[in-house]
Parts: structure tokens; sequence; C-alpha cells
């Protein structure tokens, strides 16, 4: 049991260090369904009382939403290497193209989860009766007694209602469930066509062709999974070095002493080194042959990030 568990997490951690974009996303989505049932079934209570049903409803939807967005702004790497880029260099070797496709790119990618989030709800429509329930106006209910008001129709969603506005009550949820469900099914809509369009316009804008695109995510790929188990190793081979240094010797397994002995290391990189292959990177060419990430450009040593005589900036971001 234990290495079947074992197996499945394997299996998942593959799939979430998937460079995939499309796989990530789908991942993401599934995993913001299962949080919205969990929410409708433990969390969502609605108060079933004038004022506060509005606010708690859109907060059921908008909050989450809200939380979901951010975390996506966080996890995505373009932010952070957006950062850097600022507080190193500044914006001023971008263009207005490129800083759109760099912010596009951050929001497209954080907006997965909360669209999820939104739709789901929408289609649930438990939040959209509660919040909008109080709303009904009494004229556009065939024969609604007179006598009552907001206070009643608030209570809708919690079927809490006297006997005789039972099949009002049941009219409402209806009518609101429907609209609810429109609304989510429209969103879905305008979501899947926004992500057609998008991709055209990427392919049709890209200066590269389909192969030099496909071979420039798997360098990618592949030069972010060396450099981290590169930088893993080394960082444990120094550690190890200052280690024995201060106590005169190092506790090391098996493996690491291998390590040790099949890769001295001398020294650190200075910080100039690390400046110049962090920041946002937006793929060019210098003299005809492409630099495909600043840790390339930084190997072939050219300086500078802008366009030059000799440099050519082709706008295109990596997804």
């Amino acid at each position: 049991m234990a290495a079947l568990i074992a197996e499945n997490f394997r299996f998942l951690s593959l799939f979430f260090k998937s460079k995939d974009v499309m796989i990530f996303n789908g991942l993401v989505a599934l995993g913001t369904v299962g949080s919205e049932e969990l929410f409708s079934v433990v969390a969502f209570n609605c108060p079933c009382s004038p004022a506060r049903n509005y606010i708690y409803g859109l907060a059921a939807i908008g909050v989450p939403a809200l939380a979901l967005f951010l975390i996506g702004v966080i996890w995505n790497n373009h932010t952070w290497n957006l950062v850097a880029e600022c507080h190193k260099r500044g914006t001023k070797n971008f263009s207005a193209a490129a800083t759109f496709l760099l912010f596009g790119s951050i929001m497209g990618r954080a907006s997965v989860a909360p669209i999820t989030w939104s739709v789901i709800s929408l289609l649930r429509g438990e939040a959209y009766i509660c919040a909008l329930s109080e709303f009904i106006k009494p004229s556009s209910l065939d024969k609604f007694p007179a006598e009552y008001g907001a206070e009643v129709l608030a209570k809708f969603p919690c079927r809490d209602v006297p006997a005789n506005l039972t099949k009002f009550r049941d009219e409402v949820t209806r009518r609101l469930r429907y609209e609810s469900q429109l609304f989510g099914w429209l969103l879905i809509g305008i979501v899947a066509v926004l992500i057609f369009l998008t991709k055209c316009l990427k392919h049709c804008c890209s200066p590269l062709s389909y192969r030099q695109e496909a071979y420039w995510a798997q360098y990618r790929s592949n030069e972010d999974k060396l450099f981290r188990r590169t930088a893993e190793v080394h960082s444990r081979i120094l550690a190890a070095k200052n280690v024995k240094q201060f106590f005169g010797f190092v506790a090391l397994d098996k493996e690491e002493k291998e390590l040790v002995q099949e890769f001295p290391v001398e020294g650190v990189q200075p910080s100039p080194q690390w400046n110049a292959i962090t920041g946002v990177y937006i793929y060019r060419e210098n003299k005809g042959f492409p630099l495909y990430s600043r840790l390339h450009k930084w190997a072939k040593g050219v300086e500078g990030n802008g366009p030059t005589p000799e440099g050519h900036e082709l706008l295109f971001l990596a997804s």
C-alpha cells in the first residue's frame, strides 16, 4: 500500500512539474473545481437576511477568486523575473508591446483558477440565488401576497418560508438558477473564444517557425532542469566544504562523497553573473543566431538587454 501511494504521489509530482501549459492549467482547473465543491458543502451558508445576502453571495464568489488570482500571480516565475528586472535594470529595455505581452502572460496564467471558481459557482447557482433573491420584484410573481416583502424573499434560499409561499420560492429559485447558469455558460464561451483568438494571434505574430518554437520550449525545459540539478549539487558541495573548514571534518554519505570527489568546487559565482542570468527574457537574435535565454546570452558573451546594431529584438515571450 505504501509503495502504491508513493507511486501515485510520484505520478502527480511529474504532472505538476510538467512544462506543458495546457496540462498545468488543466490541473489547476481540476483542483479549483474540487475546492469549490468542498467549499459549497462545508462552508457556504446563506444568512437569509436582507442586505447580508447580497454581500455574502458576492463574497462567496469574488473573495476566493481574488485569492486564487493572487496565488497564481505569486506562483508565476514571470512575476519574480519582472520584479528582478525592474529592480536591477528597470523597464527601459522593454517596448510597450513587450510589456503588454509580459503582463498578459502573467494575468492569463493567474486567471485560470479564479475563472474556474467563478464558472463553477455560477453553474451551481447557490451563491447567486443567495445574493439576488431579495431583489426579485414581488410584482413579477403572479398573485404574490402583498403583505410580504424583501425580508421574506431574502429567506427563500433557506426554505424558511410560510407554506403558502412554497410555490413562489420554487419559482424564484428556478428563475435565479437559470440566470446564474446562463451567466456561467456565457463566461465559458467568452473565455473559450478569447483563448482561441489569443493562440491564433500568438502563432501569427511569432517570429519563430513551429519547429524552432518547439525546440526553444525543449531548450528552456532542459536548461531549467539542468540548472536546478547542478545548483543543488554545487550548493551541497560548497556547504560541505565550508562545514569541513569549520569543524575540521564533514559527515557525508557515500553518494555525497562521490559528488565531492567528482565535482570539485573552488568558489562561488559573483553577483554580476547571477544578475546577468536573472530577469525577464524576450526572445532575441544576435547576428542572425538565436539566443534562447539569459544564460545562453551570457554564455555567448552578448552584452545588454535591448536591441543593438548587432542584435535584433523579436517580441516573443516564452509561455
